[in-house]
């Protein structure tokens, strides 16, 4: 009943979202130009507050394809009408939360260039911004744990469903280096390295991945006759390499 009653919520929300946005085309004000929000920047300001609302909205129920609608849309007063508006409170907040959303899609390339142009005395000093930004240099690094501990350290709420999309995506490139790197593990290590807390958690990620849980030795079996081949073909130094860096990992963590 109660996720019923959610679902009615979103959806009315939608639709009111929705109609804001057919009224704010038919009045000239989803898209301005500089010129048009100098000279009415209190409709402009308001057009700006309804479209920061909709992002919002749409990472509270995970609709990622419409936040990047918004973002999109919000880019113009954020970018080309900056100036010409009265400062938005939600500004950086969105802007940080679309730079982890390119981050979280690996999308490493135009995430740099939208950090290119924003000025960097605002990147410096937003801790919406240096979230992100601090992210994209763990990642690099390879410090795993210091991206799963900053789960508990967002600037806001709306942030933990990108850091989650991007520990999946890390979840995903341990998965494979384990592969490659295994024949089996204990269930309790796979689980460490792997960030979960609990056991019907990497249970479930293994069920996906194809990997054989023996229950009696609670032992996760990775090998496979596709993946022993290709395991074969890997040099033992690089082996040997992903294995320092798990230990290291693992150290970090406990």
């Amino acid at each position: 009943m109660h996720a019923l009653h959610r679902q009615q919520v979103c959806s009315d929300d939608n639709r009111q979202l929705t109609k804001a946005k057919i009224e704010l085309t038919q009045a000239g004000l989803l898209v301005p130009s500089p010129t048009e929000a100098a000279a009415h920047p209190k409709e402009f300001s308001m057009a700006r507050d309804i479209l920061e609302v909709g992002a919002f909205h749409s990472l509270k129920h995970k609709e990622v394809d419409s936040f990047d609608r918004y973002i999109g849309l919000l880019r113009v007063f954020y970018q080309d009408c900056h100036a010409s508006l009265p400062p938005s409170k939600n500004e950086e907040a969105l802007l940080g939360l679309s730079l982890l959303r390119l981050l979280s899609s690996n999308s490493i390339s135009q995430f740099h260039t939208t950090l290119e142009n924003l000025p960097p005395n605002l990147v410096a000093n937003s801790p919406f911004l240096q979230h992100p930004v601090n992210l994209e240099r763990w990642l690099m690094e390879g410090s795993y744990s210091k991206v799963w501990k900053a789960r508990k350290e967002v600037p806001r709420e709306e942030y933990i469903f990108f850091v989650d999309e991007l520990m999946g995506t890390i979840r995903r490139e341990i998965a494979s280096c384990e592969e490659k790197a295994y024949d089996s593990l204990p269930l309790s290590d796979a689980a460490t390295l792997l960030f979960f807390n609990d056991m019907e958690s990497v249970s479930a990620f293994a069920a996906e991945r194809g990997w054989q849980i023996n229950p009696t030795t609670q032992t996760v079996h990775f090998t496979n006759k596709a993946e022993q081949a290709a395991k074969d073909a890997i040099p033992k130094k690089a082996t040997i390499t992903s294995n320092l860096q798990f230990a290291k990992e693992l150290e970090s963590i406990v």
